[in-house]
Parts: C-alpha cells; structure tokens; sequence
C-alpha cells in the first residue's frame, strides 16, 4: 500500500499513470476469475494492485467503471489473441486462405491455458443485455460470416448460432481440463482434442471440405 513518503514505485506510477491503470485492471482480472463480479470491490482491487483507494478511484470512479473496463479488456486481448497474426477475414481475397486452423488453436490455446480469463468473458457475456455487441463475439461472428457467405460454405448456415455454439464449448472445455488433467502433458493432449473437434465441426459443418484439403489432412493426422 502506498503511505508516508513517496517511495520509487509510487514515484513511478505517478508519472506512468496508464501503467498504474493497467496494474489496476489485472488485479481486477484476478479478483473477478476468483470471485465472479459480485465479489469485485475498489478496496480489494486496489490492495492486490498494491495502490491506495484513493489511487484506483483516481482511473474508476465506480465499482460498474471497473467491471466494465476488465470485460472490454478481456475482450481486446481475446481479439488481439486469436485473431492477431491472421489476415482480417473480411480482406481475405480467397476464403481457402483463412487460417482456420490458426484461429482455432488460439482459441482453443487460449481457453485451455486461460481459464479464468474465459470465464470472465462467458459469465459477464452472457450477463449483458446485448451481447452480440461484445467486441470478440463480434469479430468471431463476422469471420464465421465470411466463410459460411462464401462459394466455399455448405448452404443455410446460421453464422450467429454456428459462433455461439462453438464459443460455447471451447470455453466450457477447460471445466473438464481443470477436472480430469494432471499434468501439463494430459492438458496439452486434451487441448489437442478439443482443437480437432472444432476443426471437424467448421471442416464438415460450415465448409464444402473438398474446398479445403489442406484441413482435411490435419483432420486425419
């Protein structure tokens, strides 16, 4: 905590205020995977992050401020996770040349090595009034989108209803990692698993698989 004389770490949060803020928000992080939103609090937040009341208050002025601040983080970092080394689907010139496989092994990456961070996006997702606004689950949808609009998509698919379903299971998937892995290779193996099925779903659900090769291969690999 930060009292008396202004030490060398309080002296560098006031001149680095977005660091600060960005501490705030990973504590913030911890406390909400631990306790779900109703045990998040300015004071517990600001003692984890190492700063005065005062301090937190000073970035989020409510409680609601810094909920909403940690969802719209989680959803930034999931965005720049998943999606940050491929092409922008809606770019892509030639759907065959979306990286299926890419985006579902960060995905799946993401939700096994993350839990707590992927609760947090599902529960206060699915608390919202409108989450098909949620920044992830727009991106993702719009990638589903550009696939299933294609030449190269079975006909009749529902995109929004497709995306759900697969967010849905990936991040319910680490409740049986966390229950029957207990080494780091059994979680890799059950990651692998879980990386095969979605492929298989998009492969033989969303895409014409004879269009797609390249996936058919790693499917049977």
């Amino acid at each position: 905590m930060e009292s008396g004389s202004p030490t060398a770490e309080t002296a560098r949060r006031r001149r680095n205020p977005e660091a600060t803020r960005a501490e705030i928000l990973a504590a913030a992080r911890t406390v909400m995977a631990s306790d779900g939103p109703e045990g998040l609090s300015l004071s517990k937040v600001a003692h984890l992050a190492g700063v005065n009341r005062g301090t937190a208050y000073q970035h989020f002025e409510t409680r609601e401020d810094l909920v909403k601040a940690t969802v719209s983080g989680v959803s930034d970092y999931l965005v720049e996770t998943v999606f940050g080394h491929g092409r922008n689907a809606n770019n892509t010139q030639d759907p065959t040349d979306f990286p299926v496989f890419e985006v579902i092994s960060n995905l799946v990456d993401f939700a096994v090595e993350n839990p707590e961070l992927g609760r947090i996006w599902l529960f206060e997702t699915l608390a919202s009034d409108n989450p098909g606004e949620d920044k992830f689950f727009r991106r993702f949808k719009e990638a589903t989108e550009s696939l299933s609009g294609s030449e190269y998509s079975e006909p009749g698919i529902d995109a929004e209803a497709h995306a759900v379903t697969l967010l849905a299971g990936c991040f319910l998937w680490p409740v049986w990692v966390k229950a029957r892995a207990r080494s780091r290779k059994e979680r890799n193996e059950m990651a692998r698993r879980m990386r095969r099925e979605m492929l298989r779903l998009s492969l033989h659900g969303t895409l014409r698989a004879e269009r797609f090769p390249q996936l058919e291969k790693l499917l049977e690999s």
